[in-house]
């Protein structure tokens, strides 16, 4: 019994170091990213394989479908306006990123689910847990976000945790184990983005397909936004947006 024991143990010991190493089509973005502040090391990067969360029964509407109401833009002047029950950011040349986030900011635990589509590619986002502060600059935006990247970039980070204006990448999308998720997005539909946060675990999912897990203990509270990036173009839209907050 003890010789099946230590063999499984290798076995696994074995599949995880293959899972986690670099896919042959991510080493390009192995220089600009490893040292990033969040980043991993390769060995102890988490692998999420749980199903997506049930996403029905006691979940409350974030988007009421008519207006912006409980939703304040911050950071920059892209612009969010409402059409036809969708929310629609549109990416203004010159502006800084923009992010269109909830007045209650003491989001917890919770489940959160979207749908997002792009109408004129350009990198977007939902921050989650976030922060804001006061600077020389106007007012930032931090914290954890599932990153929502065009996907003309083909390189298939979208659902990754990107930790914006504190770090960088907390979850980069380049081992070989994230095959699945990296061809998960849909460039001319609408995608589901799920994210779940339990104390200090933060997990994610694309069109039902599972991407991003971290340990994080920094950001344990706070509230949700909309991210349009800064750049020369870039529109989306944003429907179906809700929460269920766990006990």
């Amino acid at each position: 019994m003890k010789t099946l024991t230590i063999l499984f143990s290798i076995a696994v010991f074995t599949q995880l170091g293959q899972a986690n190493q670099i896919a042959e089509s991510q080493k390009e973005w192995i220089a600009k990213y490893q040292k990033q502040k969040n980043v991993p090391p390769l060995e102890e990067q988490l692998l999420n394989t749980d199903p997506e969360p049930s996403l029905e029964g006691d979940f409350k509407p974030l988007f009421n479908g008519n207006d912006l109401n409980g939703w304040t833009p911050r950071g920059g002047h892209c612009t969010f306006e409402v059409h036809d029950g969708v929310i629609v950011g549109t990416c203004v040349k010159g502006s800084p990123s923009t992010y269109l986030s909830t007045e209650r900011e003491d989001y917890k635990d919770f489940v959160f689910t979207c749908d997002i589509k792009w109408k004129v590619q350009g990198n977007t986002g939902v921050q989650f847990r976030s922060k804001r502060k006061e600077g020389k600059k106007g007012e930032t935006v931090y914290g954890p976000q599932v990153e929502m990247e065009e996907p003309d970039k083909n390189r298939g980070w979208s659902g990754g945790i990107y930790g914006q204006s504190c770090g960088g990448y907390f979850y980069p999308v380049w081992l070989e184990a994230h095959e699945e998720a990296r061809k998960a997005i849909k460039g001319d539909d609408w995608n589901r983005v799920t994210i779940q946060a339990k104390g200090t675990l933060m997990q994610t999912w694309i069109n039902g397909v599972p991407v991003a897990k971290i340990e994080n203990d920094e950001f344990l509270e706070g509230f949700f936004a909309l991210q349009v990036h800064s750049g020369k173009e870039g529109t989306v839209h944003f429907r179906n947006l809700k929460v269920k907050e766990l006990n």
